[in-house]
């Protein structure tokens, strides 16, 4: 089969809507050449649209015209490299998904750490942010999660206080495994996150080996000011904070 109607046949089977790439079609690259004349055919037949450079979508046709993908598969070629995740959302459209603010952001944030995804495309508006750590499948959650303690002032329509309670609940559905990733990555963070993170946890009765972790990784002279009354995170004492 040549190299186009194998391309052609891969294309066929994607559902409409989804987003693909040079790495989705299995091509290697030194024929990303004639991949890309193929591919320029199959835009000019109306089969193909291109989004980026080496980014394209299979069209929805409807009777009100051509539908763009939706905002996930749009954005889903920026967080993979080779098939392998790279990114992660963050910053307030990740905050307003964990339930922690109700706002939306008009440009969202990108966070990777070996690569600076900027993004302005229509509706598609983003920039780039460097990761405490490197991005896969397995701790971008938690590294999101890690995200909102260090933003924990500047998350939009709440208070530090809302924000903890909010952030306890979301520890609190955690399992075992990913109680210890986020302890894990947590101690790459600055102090106010291992201390928060610390915090919150002792508070929802963890007595795990973590804790004794993030509590040598914290200076005792070195005070967290906050803001949190002892009614909002009762053990805040114990973790330097005020």
């Amino acid at each position: 089969m040549s190299l186009s109607a194998l391309i052609r046949n891969i294309i066929k089977q994607l559902p409409n809507g989804k987003t693909f790439g040079y790495d989705d079609l299995r091509i290697p690259k030194e024929r990303y050449t004639s991949a890309a004349k193929a591919l320029e055919r199959l835009q000019k037949e109306d089969l193909i649209k291109k989004i980026s450079k080496g980014v394209f979508y299979k069209p929805e046709k409807t009777i009100f015209g051509t539908l763009e993908p939706n905002y996930n598969e749009l954005l889903r070629p920026y967080l993979f490299e080779n098939g392998k995740r790279i990114a992660y959302e963050t910053g307030t459209t990740l905050y307003n998904r964990l339930g922690l603010t109700t706002q939306m952001a008009f440009r969202t944030k990108i966070a990777s750490r070996g690569k600076r995804i900027n993004i302005d495309r229509k509706v598609l508006k983003a920039d780039a942010v460097k990761s405490y750590a490197e991005v896969d499948d397995k701790n971008y959650d938690i590294l999101g999660i890690l995200d909102a303690f260090k933003d924990i002032k500047r998350i939009p329509d709440s208070s530090v206080g809302q924000a903890i309670v909010r952030l306890s609940i979301i520890l609190n559905e955690l399992n075992p495994k990913q109680i210890e990733s986020l302890v894990k990555y947590a101690l790459v963070y600055p102090p106010r996150v291992r201390a928060l993170v610390g915090a919150v946890l002792q508070n929802n009765d963890y007595q795990g080996k973590g804790l004794d972790k993030l509590k040598d990784s914290l200076n005792p002279l070195t005070i967290i000011q906050l803001g949190l009354e002892d009614s909002e995170l009762p053990t805040k004492n114990n973790w330097y904070i005020e």
